[in-house]
């Protein structure tokens, strides 16, 4: 749950100026990066767990930077897992913002634009509050996601109780050790969380209608 909230926290501050300039920028280059950011999602995760296990390892002048600069190895430790769910959660933060950006009637920026309002400011005042439940699906999105992620901190974390063993990993090992009727309830209880998360995310557009028709 740390990692899910950390994670999400750091992908939301990310993600936020990362959607508005994909969405509202009039540059061909945002098509390179919405592809570049939606490649976890067709990325086998253990690939992308591989490559950051190498890539900020010892080998590597990355990795010694790192290191250095942290005294350890981002490799099987808890500051790594961050870094991995970050990358590998990217998409589920940035493209339901960048959906809910698009979706922003541009008259409303445009008549800001005419009374003065710099481009930082009618994103601020206008575009962000007018996408809220895009920010909202962002944030959930990425912390169920972040709860369940098993494939990228099993390769960057491996099982380091206390440190790197997420719910999914322990999933894992009760399975792995034959302990069913335990890994059941783990099961159940993640599966509840996300379903919960869900229902209650889609509730809140059904709420708002019904309001309007009474």
């Amino acid at each position: 749950m740390r990692l899910a909230a950390l994670t999400t926290f750091l992908l939301l501050v990310i993600a936020l100026p990362l959607a508005g300039w994909i969405a509202l920028a009039r540059t061909r280059i945002r098509f390179l990066a919405e592809a570049l950011i939606a490649l976890p999602l067709v990325l086998p995760p253990t690939v992308l767990g591989f490559y950051l296990l190498v890539g900020l390892g010892p080998t590597t002048a990355l990795g010694r930077t790192v290191t250095a600069m942290l005294g350890h190895t981002l490799a099987f430790s808890f500051t790594g897992l961050v870094v991995g769910s970050v990358l590998y959660s990217l998409p589920f933060a940035v493209q339901p913002i960048v959906a809910g950006l698009r979706a922003v009637d541009p008259v409303f920026l445009e008549a800001a634009a005419t009374l003065g309002a710099s481009p930082i400011r009618r994103y601020l005042r206008i575009a962000m509050p007018l996408a809220k439940g895009s920010i909202l699906t962002a944030a959930v999105l990425t912390f169920t996601h972040t709860v369940g992620e098993f494939g990228v901190v099993l390769m960057l974390g491996g099982s380091i109780p206390g440190r790197t063993k997420t719910l999914s990993i322990a999933l894992y090992n009760l399975v792995e050790n034959g302990d069913f009727a335990s890994a059941s309830h783990l099961a159940l209880l993640l599966m509840g969380f996300s379903t919960l998360a869900l229902v209650l995310l889609y509730m809140r557009p059904s709420s708002r209608r019904t309001r309007a028709v009474t």
